[in-house]
């Protein structure tokens, strides 16, 4: 089904063709009509599925036909990676459309608050924010969610799994019950249909393929020992020379520094992202991720739903995720919408049961070729014994394989006022 196809205005079709899009997405296709149609929603789609222009575009083509001078949309995400990404598509949609937006989140300078400050007290079309600055400024008592239409809960599960239930639900307590309210999420548990029914008036259920990688990407697992890692993936990278935009996720910040370091003493381009940087180090580490200055992004889990770059060629997981649900998100990375991609994880012997748990969720046996030879013996695949050593790898085992495979200021002053476009 294309755009033209979902009843989008004729504004919000121009931005859509000079950007190339042309076919929906079966979550947008799914969800615009439900929207437009005043429905609330509860939605599940994995990464890379087209979720946010499911939500922002039908909100764009109703606050457009819909004029105000309120805080008409209120998005929440969970980080404020995703945050800034979600605006960005704002702004790109709306370049035609004649609404103000801004992102709200934390870790920036004073300017950065008063800037979000004069937005919310004067009212800007749609807010995207990350729940704890939210409530900050909720707490300062200027902020006036009383006429808000449109609410939009975006990787819902990750806000719960980070512990977000209870700001949710205050932030909700600010807004009026005859809002349209969006829950979207990546993953389907219990806790969110909980939320549902909370905050759901009677809603339409959408699910599109839960819990399963994109059918573009490549999965490939190597069983080595932690000492074994940093060489392979050394290794890994050598051998992909035309592999110019690669990630790579681990799970805290002291490993983050260990494979830089690591990295770095090569001629590898690469840089780190972390909790360890402020918001301007990370924006400018992501800038150059994109710019393809660097090749080479050195991750912890916060970036697995957050970061917004095309055609990224390899993800590398350097430890099996904590949470099964996780490797689909970091996996998702790759093969984005109808792209291809190459996902590889790296075990070791302590992981292997999660790795199996994973393997179980998305229905398939990941292929588990032997270590190059120069990387040495890693660890038989055997996640029964939870930590057994074995001659698995070198190419001389038995290579056994697991299967077959902002935009700042008050309302109407964002650049999408810097064409001749009126409200009508």
């Amino acid at each position: 089904m294309t755009f033209k196809e979902l009843g989008l205005g004729e504004e919000l079709q121009e931005a859509l063709d000079y950007m190339g899009f042309e076919n929906a997405t079966p979550i947008q296709q799914e969800a615009i009509p439900k929207i437009l149609d005043n429905k609330d929603l509860l939605a599940c789609a994995q990464t890379g599925t087209g979720k946010t222009a499911a939500f922002i575009l039908p909100v764009l083509h109703k606050l457009f036909t819909e004029s105000t001078d309120n805080i008409d949309a209120l998005v929440i995400a969970p980080t404020r990676e995703l945050a800034l990404q979600i605006e960005q598509q704002i702004q790109a949609f709306s370049y035609f459309v004649n609404v103000s937006s801004i992102s709200v989140y934390g870790g920036g300078g004073g300017q950065d608050f008063e800037d979000q400050r004069k937005a919310l007290e004067n009212g800007t079309d749609i807010i995207v924010a990350t729940p704890g600055k939210l409530i900050s400024h909720l707490n300062l008592g200027y902020v006036d969610f009383s006429k808000l239409q449109y609410l939009i809960l975006d990787e819902a599960d990750r806000m719960l799994d980070m512990g977000f239930f209870d700001d949710i639900q205050k932030i909700v307590s600010f807004t009026p019950s005859t809002r349209q309210t969006l829950l979207f999420s990546a993953t389907f548990p219990p806790k969110i249909k909980k939320l549902g029914r909370e905050i759901l008036n009677n809603p339409d259920e959408i699910t599109i393929a839960i819990s399963k990688p994109a059918e573009g990407v490549l999965q490939v697992a190597y069983c080595a020992h932690d000492e074994q890692k940093n060489a392979l993936i050394k290794s890994l990278i050598d051998n992909k020379p035309n592999y110019q935009s690669i990630i790579i996720f681990t799970s805290t910040k002291k490993k983050v520094n260990d494979i830089v370091r690591a990295l770095n003493r090569g001629s590898y381009k690469v840089q780190a992202v972390s909790s360890d940087l402020d918001q301007k180090e990370r924006e400018l580490a992501l800038q150059g991720f994109r710019s393809r200055t660097t090749r080479v992004l050195v991750a912890t889990d916060v970036l697995a739903r957050g970061i917004d770059v095309k055609d990224i060629n390899l993800v590398i997981n350097y430890d099996v995720p904590g949470d099964a649900e996780d490797y689909v998100h970091r996996v998702g990375r790759t093969a984005r919408a109808d792209t291809t991609g190459v996902a590889i994880t790296l075990i070791n012997k302590d992981d292997m049961y999660k790795f199996a748990k994973i393997e179980k969720l998305i229905e398939a046996s990941i292929p588990k070729p032997p270590l190059p030879p120069e990387i040495g013996i890693g660890p038989d695949w055997d996640p029964k014994s939870r930590g057994s050593r074995g001659s698995y790898g070198g190419g001389r085992g038995k290579g056994r394989s697991g299967g077959n495979s902002r935009n700042r200021g008050g309302k109407g002053n964002n650049r999408s006022n810097s064409s001749n476009r009126n409200r009508k």
